[in-house]
């Protein structure tokens, strides 16, 4: 079945234009004859108008790209689950589940009103789930296409606002600890993380070091504490790390433990996420607050809404993300020692 974006390209005009005149909205400015061509190609492309569903028969597809087991490690993709779920609870929407580890896992979101997808997918998966229903949303990813609605964390600023803590506290050599995405059939379509790129560019305009001071491995805790060890070994000494999410961190703050330093009087770092266990690590880690569980149900809200609306113009949202200051941070020992 044809789609506004399929009519869009053949006519040579927007998604959100073909829209507003196959709703007879007159008030957008074009001409006759644009009007005339888009009817006739939605007429020979044999497009069917959608129709408003009713609140008890809207059955909403979630697809998430990490598996069941994933996800149970990482509570994150959970809390932005539990935000969609429980809206979906509350208002009375049907659910059609979908992990991509299980198999022929686009069969159960085929028939579905709406559809969410959280993490990180390939173009051709983002293809393939617009056609699957063009009424999608994805969560947790930047995607270029402007047909395409997602809902995104504010890295930039997030890491902006880490970075400025601990250079206004006097930290020069700060660290970064990140972790590598890859989609795709054979997993060769890097991601790329908002994340590294505003640490380089916040470094580059405070004119500090910051090449030996990047290291990328992969977000859990055992790579954490790889690269923290691999970090230590150099002569390049870090006075403050921010680490892409508390999993890293917590496997930093172990090996910087483990190779007989403090934090944060030797050391001090930055977490990102704000899980639960970030509050009760010792020293208690300050931390990025990413509202995951909210984003769910932003998500879920914007489904829903543009669907009872017929809505179909696209939208691109950044939620805005809180530093959480605990104890994991300090002026350098070299600056205090000059007090």
């Amino acid at each position: 079945m044809a789609t506004i974006k399929d009519i869009a390209e053949k006519a040579g005009i927007s998604p959100a234009a073909v829209s507003r005149i196959l709703n007879n909205d007159t008030s957008l400015s074009v001409s006759p004859s644009t009007r005339e061509r888009v009817i006739h190609i939605a007429k020979e492309m044999n497009y069917k108008k959608s129709k408003p569903v009713k609140h008890n028969d809207f059955k909403l597809g979630i697809v998430q790209w990490f598996s069941a087991e994933e996800e149970a490690k990482d509570s994150y993709y959970l809390f932005v689950r539990n935000g969609i779920e429980d809206f979906c609870k509350k208002n009375h929407i049907k659910i059609e589940r979908a992990f991509k580890s299980d198999k022929d896992y686009t069969e159960s979101i085929k028939n579905v009103n709406g559809l969410i997808c959280i993490g990180k997918f390939s173009s051709e998966e983002i293809d393939d789930f617009y056609r699957i229903c063009p009424n999608v949303v994805f969560l947790d990813m930047e995607i270029k296409d402007y047909n395409i609605s997602t809902l995104t964390m504010d890295f930039k600023n997030a890491v902006y606002d880490a970075l400025q803590y601990l250079y206004d506290l006097g930290h020069r050599e700060i660290a970064f600890l990140g972790g590598a995405e890859y989609v795709g059939e054979y997993k060769k379509e890097k991601v790329i993380d908002e994340r590294n790129l505003a640490y380089v560019s916040f470094m580059k305009k405070k004119h500090l070091n910051y090449k030996e001071y990047m290291w990328e491995g992969t977000f859990d805790v055992a790579s954490g504490y790889e690269m923290m060890t691999r970090l230590l070994s150099t002569d390049k000494h870090p006075t403050a790390v921010f680490a892409s999410s508390d999993s890293i961190a917590f496997g930093a703050m172990k090996a910087i433990k483990d190779h007989g330093l403090s934090i944060p009087d030797d050391i001090s770092i930055i977490g990102f996420n704000d899980i639960e266990m970030s509050a009760f690590t010792s020293p208690a880690l300050t931390t990025i607050h990413a509202p995951a569980y909210d984003m769910g149900q932003h998500g879920a809200n914007l489904i829903y809404v543009a669907s009872n609306l017929s809505i179909s113009t696209p939208i691109k949202v950044k939620i805005p993300c809180t530093l959480v200051q605990r104890d994991s941070c300090a002026t350098p020992k070299s600056l205090s020692n000059q007090k």
